[in-house]
């Protein structure tokens, strides 16, 4: 397990030796080095492979193109030493980023009536080859390989997304956590976190939650925040339960998607605390009033709210409350168990909590604050007191 410790101060204080804190800065260092390399090549090629098929918007030209970067690439992997690995992956992942992204918008273009029929079982071919090649190939090329699995992957997704396009909510919702455990599954084959971590995207998508980019605007929407709250919690759970009970490489992977959960059912619950929930509004929104049948938008409110009346309402405040009392217990819990990223999270969105309430609900009711000072500090009394009683007492031998 990864824990956070001062090196200096276990040395001042005769826990390590020196050669020991060396070795554990040394290590350190290489992993956050290797990480920064990794996702500035990773972002490199994507980049180019796009910019590439983009810029010379010509089928014939970028296959000659990707062609060309592919054999250098393997011929570099080939023929030279490890000082020019790096180069011969980016060369191969650009040619064969160029080939899938073009060959993808060409059929998508040129023939949309057959494309999900040709990309559907490609990327189960290219997915399955790419996977017997990671397992076979030397550990120099698994950087490689393991790219070409994660884009037949990405074939087969786009080619069921193309098909399923027109169908209505269940089929796609199904789709969508298809591509979860399947994007999951993928991550943890060839052992990269930041793939399994993006599975949250679809799963978040079955109860449409997600994001949208307006000018100098990021915006965070949840239609259903009461389901995704409780799917997400429910995600934690089964990975909370995993992690002890399976190997550590798939207990890291359990973990970032618990971390991912987390981060995404903590901002169903800011949605909910702004706006409180009618739930299953929007699987019924088409019979929802229209604003076009109303000739003022006082009288379109009122039936809105009388609509809306129809379903089970739970209010912001019920939301906030609960969402404090959760942030307060989750922050302990995993300061206790040592889950640095949940205790992140955590702490972060108690800030981002206090700081809306402050200015949505609190803002002149100075009674509250001084209550809620009042309640906060027998409330870390008794946190401080639990943790002496489960975590410092004396162990049997």
């Amino acid at each position: 397990m990864t824990h956070v410790i001062n090196t200096n101060q276990l040395l001042a204080e005769g826990l390590l030796t020196q050669t020991q804190a060396t070795e554990i800065a040394r290590r350190s260092r290489d992993t956050m080095l290797a990480l920064v390399v990794n996702i500035v090549l990773t972002g490199g090629i994507i980049a180019a492979s796009l910019g590439f098929v983009f810029w010379i918007a010509d089928a014939l030209g970028v296959a000659l193109l990707g062609a060309a970067f592919l054999a250098a690439g393997v011929a570099i992997l080939l023929k030279t030493d490890a000082l020019y690995r790096l180069l011969g992956h980016a060369g191969t992942l650009i040619g064969a980023g160029m080939l899938c992204v073009g060959g993808t918008i060409e059929l998508l273009d040129k023939y949309p009536d057959s494309a999900d029929f040709v990309l559907i079982p490609l990327g189960v071919a290219v997915a399955t080859a790419a996977a017997w090649a990671f397992r076979k190939a030397p550990k120099a090329l698994r950087f490689t390989t393991g790219s070409v699995v994660l884009a037949g992957v990405g074939l087969h997704l786009i080619g069921l997304g193309v098909a399923l396009d027109t169908m209505p909510g269940a089929p796609i919702a199904m789709f969508y956590l298809y591509a979860a455990a399947l994007i999951a599954a993928a991550g943890t084959f060839v052992n990269v976190r930041a793939v399994t971590a993006l599975a949250i995207a679809p799963f978040a998508q079955v109860f449409d939650t997600g994001t949208a980019y307006f000018h100098a605007a990021y915006a965070f929407y949840s239609p259903e925040p009461t389901f995704t709250i409780l799917q997400m919690g429910a995600l934690i759970a089964i990975t909370a339960w995993a992690i002890p009970r399976t190997p550590d490489r798939i207990g890291r992977h359990a973990g970032i998607l618990a971390i991912m959960a987390a981060v995404v059912g903590n901002l169903a619950f800011l949605v909910a605390s702004l706006w409180g929930d009618e739930i299953g509004t929007s699987f019924y929104r088409a019979d929802a009033p229209n604003y076009s049948d109303f000739t003022d938008w006082s009288a379109y409110r009122a039936a809105l709210t009388l609509w809306e009346a129809e379903f089970i309402q739970i209010s912001e405040h019920v939301f906030s409350a609960i969402w404090a009392a959760l942030l307060i217990a989750g922050a302990w819990l995993a300061a206790a168990t040592h889950r640095r990223g949940h205790f992140n999270a955590s702490v972060t969105f108690l800030g981002i909590h206090a700081y809306t309430q402050v200015f949505e609900s609190f803002s002149d009711e100075p009674m509250v604050y001084a209550l809620g000072g009042l309640a906060a500090i027998p409330a870390a009394w008794g946190l401080w007191r639990l943790n002496q009683r489960m975590f410092t007492q004396p162990q049997p031998v």
